[in-house]
């Protein structure tokens, strides 16, 4: 019976075959390029097994500017053409459109097949194994990294023989950067994320969404039973005080508890709140004596508390938030008015423009529904990923 079910998998499937690949940038964030483009393979090309180390050399054949360099080993159901016009297309995405007479120049991106299983091919359009291969030693380093033994079907030799070989000698340094296979390996990097923003911008919900996806420990803000709240939008200067002491005390208790104990079958944290947003608020909400009394106490309780790795900071313009508060229907949060939140979104900047040390991203998602529309989770998704990248190396 599982001998039926493999078999018939395989009609559906077909054959899976190894390919190695080697990609290559000198233009742009070429770090950022080649690790977006590793994501791409992944998604379009087949699974990423094996990746190499990131090496740095000159441009060869021309003037230009160095190059990162790297090759991975990918699991394909696709076949070599099928395979070439989807790294094609990828690199067209960055930006790159070859051509015939496009001899040797700068490129964003370069995507080479270096071999498709033990095949041979020599058509016009495609040559497998890639003919160069041996004469380029920043394409055998990185691919010695995944490949030491594995035999070049033309050349019959192994790939550290023909590295030892290349009468090409120019200087290939191995970086520091890493490469990963996919988005979930890079967020994994991380220990906790903040996800914050003003009243009704979503980060609760993009929060549970990005839980979901990476099996990260969720920590999301006690608000809706704190006593004092409801009172607070009736009767703000009497209030104040009271709730802000009590967020305060409620968020370091909170922070204490779930911060500090990691859950060994999660990835990594995602937050719906940071507890800086106490002093935010605050400042707003509170008299001149009563906020410098405040800020004693919080000064205090903040040095004890974990601070994020990335501060992610949603940005939505007032009109947005007002209809995302009354759509979700809270009766104490429909008094709430603009100039509230305006002061909100400003005591947020404030605070990101003073904090440089902190590793922060701000995204406007004023025109994008991420609940709805999977492209627009999609798009902060891709944003949140290309700052983490900046910020790793």
């Amino acid at each position: 019976m599982l001998y039926c079910f493999t078999y018939f998998v395989f009609l559906i499937m077909g054959k899976t075959h190894k390919a190695y690949l080697s990609l290559g940038s000198n233009l742009g964030e070429r770090y950022v390029t080649l690790q977006k483009a590793v994501f791409a393979i992944g998604k379009w090309g087949g699974t990423v097994e094996s990746i190499s180390g990131v090496y740095e050399n000159p441009a060869v054949g021309f003037e230009g500017d160095d190059f990162l360099n790297a090759c991975i080993l990918i699991h394909t159901h696709k076949s070599p053409v099928e395979l070439l016009e989807i790294l094609l297309d990828i690199e067209k995405d960055f930006g790159r459109i070859r051509s015939l007479q496009e001899g040797y120049q700068s490129r964003t991106l370069d995507l080479d097949i270096l071999f498709y299983d033990n095949e041979l091919i020599d058509d016009e359009n495609l040559k497998i194994p890639h003919p160069k291969l041996a004469e380029r030693s920043f394409v055998l380093k990185p691919l010695a990294d995944i490949a030491p033994q594995y035999y070049h079907p033309g050349l019959g030799k192994d790939i550290r023989n023909l590295l030892q070989q290349a009468k090409d000698r120019q200087s290939v340094k191995k970086t520091k950067r890493r490469l990963f296979k996919g988005r979930s390996h890079l967020f994994n990097q991380l220990q906790f994320i903040a996800v914050e923003g003003s009243i009704g911008a979503g980060k609760t919900t993009l929060s549970q969404m990005i839980a979901q996806e990476f099996n990260a420990k969720l920590v999301l803000e006690r608000f809706a039973d704190n006593p004092f709240l409801p009172k607070f939008y009736e009767d703000q200067s009497r209030f104040a005080f009271p709730l802000e002491m009590s967020f305060l005390a409620d968020r370091y208790q909170q922070f204490m508890d779930d911060t500090t104990q990691f859950d060994l079958f999660k990835n990594f944290m995602v937050s719906d709140y940071d507890i800086f947003k106490s002093l935010i608020f605050a400042k707003i909400t509170l008299q001149h004596d009563e906020f410098n009394l405040y800020r004693k106490v919080f000064n205090f309780m903040y040095k004890e508390v974990k601070k994020p790795d990335v501060y992610l900071y949603l940005y939505r313009d007032v009109d947005r938030l007002l209809e995302n508060i009354k759509k979700r229907g809270r009766d104490y949060e429909q008094s709430i008015g603009a100039e509230y939140l305006e002061k909100i979104n400003r005591g947020y900047l404030d605070f990101i423009k003073s904090h440089q040390e902190q590793n922060s991203i701000v995204l406007d998602v004023s025109d994008l529904d991420f609940v709805s529309k999977i492209s627009d989770y999609e798009t902060i998704l891709e944003q949140l990923e290309e700052h983490i990248l900046r910020s790793l190396f």
